[in-house]
């Protein structure tokens, strides 16, 4: 047990040591948090001996973190080099380029607007291997299966989704349509095929519960202690994206009344700028790459969670007789 975490009380040492109770520990997960979140936005690379200092009180000993981070390079996540004795740790372009994709899901708005549109990936005759990594990656973009080998979402365009396809080398893979849902709730029951939406409200909800204390901690002090804005800071954002990731993002006329995700997005955009700034100042006074100190944040943090659009914002077509209680 590190001496931070034995310190730890309240909300946040709870949460901290719900996540230390896990098993096994991934802890390659938790790192890939750690670059999205904090060291992305500061030029992206860390040394090796900051970021075990970094995930210590998480429960990673330095012989996890050695590990994780040699296997995220050879997925090519990560990329390293070397200076003497000393390593530094970077994302790889192509790792880069993951993170931007999810840094625009976890850290968006809810999808409020919506024009009553659908895409469609129809994928007749296709061998079961590229079928099944065509289903992966479509899930992986929110797609619902509404059947065998077609999925569909409200809010993804063909054009961007026959960029992705290609993207991926199937752009020859499935045929795309684009159409429009009759009114009187056939998008509503499209839903119901494609997305199970309980199971998803369930751990939205469980998170809610999760973090709710942390909240009202956080209204009692001033300023947090900055080690426990890091921890809760790092932890939200592991569990939120989590969750967040395996969402489909509908529009609001096609979830459920009082939808958890909602509520969970206001929580975590709450809870998240009362720890940002002392989260930062913890991981300045802690953490350097091989020519120096930690670049400063960049501009595009402060567009992360930003408030909430109102649902009387839509369009007409976004409810015109699609509501989720139709």
């Amino acid at each position: 047990m590190t001496a931070l975490h034995s310190r730890m009380r309240g909300p946040a040492g709870a949460l901290l040591a719900r996540f230390r109770r896990q098993r096994p520990l991934r802890g390659g997960s938790l790192i890939v948090t750690v670059f999205g979140d904090s060291i992305a936005p500061r030029g992206g690379a860390i040394t090796l001996a900051s970021l075990i200092q970094v995930m210590a009180p998480f429960g990673l000993t330095e012989r996890l973190v050695r590990t994780s981070v040699a296997r995220l390079a050879a997925d090519d996540w990560l990329s390293s080099r070397r200076d003497g004795r000393y390593s530094e740790y970077r994302l790889s372009t192509r790792g880069e380029q993951r993170f931007i994709e999810a840094t625009l899901r976890i850290y968006g708005g809810p999808a409020v607007c919506w024009n009553g549109g659908w895409t469609f990936v129809v994928a007749p005759g296709l061998a079961a291997a590229r079928r099944l990594r065509l289903r992966k990656l479509l899930r992986w973009k929110g797609f619902g299966e509404i059947d065998s080998g077609v999925l569909a979402h409200p809010m993804a365009s063909p054009d961007s989704t026959r960029e992705y396809l290609a993207m991926n080398d199937l752009a020859d893979a499935a045929i795309l349509l684009e159409c429009r849902a009759a009114p009187g709730g056939d998008s509503v029951r499209l839903v119901r095929h494609g997305w199970d939406l309980r199971d998803l409200a369930a751990r939205y909800e469980r998170l809610i519960r999760q973090l709710e204390s942390v909240g009202e901690a956080l209204t009692r002090e001033s300023t947090p202690e900055p080690a426990a804005a890091f921890i809760v800071r790092t932890l939200l954002i592991h569990e939120y994206r989590k969750i967040h990731l395996r969402d489909p993002l509908l529009p609001h006329a096609l979830l459920p009344a009082d939808w958890p995700g909602t509520a969970a997005y206001e929580l975590c955009r709450r809870l998240y700028w009362g720890v940002f700034s002392p989260a930062e100042a913890y991981l300045s006074a802690i953490a350097g790459r091989l020519d120096g100190a930690l670049p400063a944040a960049d501009g595009g943090v402060r567009r992360r969670f930003p408030p909430q659009r109102s649902a009387a914002s839509m369009s007409p077509a976004s409810s015109s007789g699609l509501s989720a209680g139709a």
